[in-house]
């Protein structure tokens, strides 16, 4: 594989730490680039911004492809689906999300519209990667329902009481978070675009602090922060 930082001035070190801070946390364009001239390092605000367009998604794969391999073998228990809505220029568009049963942000799909074609777009990907689990839970939104019965798994489907589901509710508030800091999209593309390279950075450093002691965390923050080191290396 050839080194994807060849044409660029600054290190790769630079280059993943503006990607971070930009992806993960809810910092503007501008913050990152106050935060690293603060630390010596002269970027403008738009090197920033390619950066994170060309080496996000490149981060967020690698991510995706050693989480999809570790599940390799393992049986998928249950899916958490929901739906929000997204404005886009003034037009309702809807951010389509899949969770398992831990809370792991599985697959992010963007669309115009909240229909059956959508749901059977976001089930196609998810099956295609992870294979079928024992049940999947949603709301009662009926498209859900009608593509199941599609492709032959109705018999999983739960939507049975409101909290059932707050696992895939919850998942969207940092999303949420991250979209006010970014005053909203301006196109869907780049919905689905940073939608999904969010959701592997946060599968990736969410180590769930409030269930395990701090000596733990720390292990695994480590872990994390040093497999982040060795993306595109």
């Amino acid at each position: 594989m050839p080194n994807p930082f060849r044409y660029f001035n600054s290190s790769p070190e630079v280059i993943r730490a503006a990607v971070l801070l930009y992806v993960k946390y809810s910092l503007s364009l501008r913050k990152v680039e106050d935060l690293h001239a603060e630390r010596g390092i002269d970027i403008c605000h738009e090197t920033v911004r390619q950066w994170w367009n060309r080496f996000g998604p490149m981060f967020a794969a690698q991510i995706k492809k050693k989480g999809i391999k570790a599940r390799h073998g393992m049986p998928e228990w249950r899916w958490h689906l929901d739906e929000v809505f997204v404005k886009i220029n003034g037009e309702l568009h809807y951010l389509w999300r899949a969770v398992d049963h831990e809370g792991e942000v599985l697959e992010v799909v963007a669309t115009k519209r909240r229909n059956r074609s959508a749901a059977l777009r976001l089930l196609k990907s998810l099956m295609k990667r992870y294979g079928r689990p024992r049940a999947i839970v949603t709301d009662k939104l009926r498209s859900y329902g009608a593509a199941m019965k599609l492709i032959g798994i109705a018999d999983c489907q739960e939507c049975n009481g409101r909290a059932i589901n707050n696992r895939a509710e919850n998942s969207h508030q940092p999303f949420r978070r991250r979209e006010r800091a970014m005053h909203r999209f301006r196109r869907m593309c780049t919905l689905q675009k940073f939608s999904s390279v969010h959701a592997c950075f946060h599968n990736h450093f969410n180590h769930e602090r409030h269930l395990i002691d701090r000596n733990t965390f720390k292990k695994r923050r480590s872990v994390a922060m040093a497999e982040w080191r060795t993306l595109a290396s």
